[in-house]
């Protein structure tokens, strides 16, 4: 994985929050969509990543887009996530 690759996190209480703050990120900003992840009790966490400034863009426009819809719960970004982050998460190209 490249050096200075950014993790943007969305977390949502329900899945319609999740689906809506996706799409959102997607096409705000030039970042890839990792994966989501049902966390339980009705959690769902959305991961994209990509250079910082379309991460962060991407998550605000994806929480956004949460909140209209649903229950937003958090959001994070990594700004230059370290290589044992993308191999905790799995992440590894």
């Amino acid at each position: 994985m490249a050096k200075g690759v950014a993790l943007g996190f969305i977390e949502t209480r329900g899945n319609t929050g999740a689906v809506n703050a996706i799409d959102a990120m997607l096409k705000t900003a030039n970042v890839e969509f990792v994966k989501r992840v049902e966390i339980g009790g009705g959690y769902v966490t959305a991961l994209v990543r990509g250079e910082v400034g379309a991460v962060r863009s991407s998550v605000e426009a994806g929480a956004e887009a949460a909140a209209r819809v649903g229950e937003l719960v958090c959001t994070n970004i990594i700004p230059s996530a370290h290589e044992e982050v993308f191999e905790l998460l799995m992440l590894n190209k």
